[in-house]
């Protein structure tokens, strides 16, 4: 058994914890809030005091973080896993951030001697803790190789894309589906409710039929109860919908459904669900038919 390092131990880190610790891997993890490293010391895991900490107690550190300065910094700052790497160490970064940082970050990294691979996650934080989704990973084969038991730990289905940065790509076009497919649902199931339909009726009829995704299945409920516990905070969807365009723009794809998309998203979270789950996009839909 490994002894795996976590830098992040929030909606994701948690249910990554809580699945290497439940396969008897030793996991040692930092976190800014000290409850969530007392989260990981519930689970039989040790706390860190920062991430060089982290990686001087394991053999392969996972990165997972909210934002793209948080990744470089806990990878490359001062007090960072690299600072305080020893010879050897794998720094698997599980945390969105665009194809360019991935990139450099793979290329500094390789710079000190330390192995790399991007391993971002397909799937919500519970879908995680039950072993659902997937994880891309980008980099060097023979490094995957050595970390490929410890990757299937986490999430049995673990697909190895090519060189570091290609994982995040395909990431992101995940996210655009993730995207697209629950603004589709809120209206679809905005619309079945206005027409006087059996709301769980219409679940189970659509999510049984060629109008079925997997977002319709995850988030349809949360639309129909209009409760919105976090899988993934809008707030921080919405720097993956920046992430999507801003690629998009690079490589020379159109994304206009994204585009309108990111709008919707944008408009919940000023109505004030920046917090909530990403299914809090239905009542931005709602808002439109309100009278101004």
């Amino acid at each position: 058994m490994a002894t795996v390092g976590l830098v992040g131990l929030g909606l994701l880190g948690a249910a990554v914890a809580a699945r290497l610790r439940a396969k008897g891997h030793e996991v040692v993890g930092y976190d800014v809030l000290p409850e969530k490293i007392q989260g990981l010391v519930a689970l039989g895991g040790r706390g860190a005091s920062s991430a060089a900490a982290v990686a001087r107690g394991a053999e392969a550190v996972c990165i997972l973080l909210p934002s793209l300065a948080s990744v470089e910094e806990a990878i490359l700052g001062a007090n960072g896993v690299a600072a305080g790497a020893r010879a050897g160490l794998t720094i698997i970064q599980m945390s969105t951030i665009s194809p360019a940082l991935t990139r450099r970050l793979a290329q500094e990294v390789g710079g000190r001697g330390l192995s790399f691979l991007d391993c971002p996650v397909s799937g919500t934080s519970g879908m995680v803790a039950r072993g659902d989704g997937l994880i891309f990973v980008g980099g060097e084969h023979t490094v995957y190789e050595r970390w490929r038991l410890v990757l299937e730990t986490i999430l049995p289905r673990v697909v190895y894309v090519g060189a570091a940065g290609q994982a995040m790509a395909l990431k992101l076009v995940a996210n655009l589906l993730v995207a697209l497919n629950t603004a589709a649902a809120a209206e679809a199931l905005l619309m079945a409710e206005r027409a006087g339909l059996d709301l769980a009726l219409v679940l189970a009829a659509l999510t049984g039929s060629a109008a079925s995704s997997r977002m319709l299945e995850v988030r349809g409920p949360m639309i129909v109860r209009r409760e919105f516990p976090p899988q993934m905070k809008l707030e921080l969807f919405m720097k993956d919908l920046a992430l999507i365009t801003e690629t998009g723009e690079q490589v020379g794809a159109p994304l206009p459904l994204t585009r309108v998309a990111q709008q919707l998203y944008g408009a919940a979270q000023a109505a004030g669900h920046a917090g909530d789950d990403l299914a809090a996009v239905v009542r931005a839909l709602e808002r439109l038919t309100e009278p101004q």
